[in-house]
């Protein structure tokens, strides 16, 4: 099966204001021990979304003027902290397919690139116009635009950053290394029959299956 090859990602944006937003409030412990990813999109932010309705407010995330939202936009160090794929996983899950900020960790960047899903930086006062276009507006279309290297709000345009492998691997189709092994699998076999250290190791795959 063809890995999805990701050029532009377009939709509504969801404004998420604050530095150093760490992995332990996007997606807290207590939620971790799920045998699988399913349904962690459900306590996305739980936290702060809890502390934030009980004071009469409402989380961005949980708010229905941004709801529908494919853009996340945030400001510096965003997916800091403890390194759980779980953050990123709750983002995509949640309908998310980019995020613009001005500065990532490298573990969330990393997984997130494994699931398909950039994190283009731009600089502060880019972003701050962002959020502004955004909340203004929030039905205004917001489109990350990787072969360009562009992010545009509107008619608003603005230069966003991404490393050059992550961005080939977006525009290649490549990000997905699992999927690759998976489309390839012959060829991993290939490899592995020859290697001393496995011998015997397709007979034991094909008894198991």
């Amino acid at each position: 099966m063809a890995i999805e090859k990701i050029r532009q990602v377009a939709g509504r944006a969801l404004p998420l204001h604050g530095d150093n937003i760490d992995t332990d409030r996007i997606i807290p412990a207590r939620f971790l021990r799920a045998i699988t990813f399913e349904g962690l999109e459900k306590h996305l932010f739980e936290d702060d979304r809890q502390q934030l309705e009980a004071g009469g407010g409402r989380h961005p995330v949980w708010d229905p003027v941004y709801a529908g939202a494919a853009v996340l936009l945030v400001n510096a160090n965003f997916g800091c902290g403890s390194s759980r794929e779980h953050a990123p996983q709750a983002i995509r899950r949640s309908g998310i397919r980019a995020v613009v900020g001005e500065s990532f960790s490298e573990i969330f960047f990393g997984n997130s690139v494994a699931l398909g899903m950039p994190c283009a930086t731009a600089d502060a006062a880019t972003v701050s116009a962002l959020m502004q276009i955004v909340e203004h507006d929030p039905a205004v279309q917001v489109a990350v635009d990787l072969d360009r290297m562009l992010v545009a709000a509107g008619t608003a345009t603005y230069p966003i950053g991404l490393p050059p492998g992550a961005r080939d691997s977006f525009l290649e189709g490549t990000w997905d290394a699992t999927g690759l092994l998976l489309d390839r699998f012959e060829e991993v076999e290939a490899v592995a029959s020859r290697l001393p250290y496995l011998s015997g190791w397709g007979e034991t795959r094909n008894t198991n299956h």
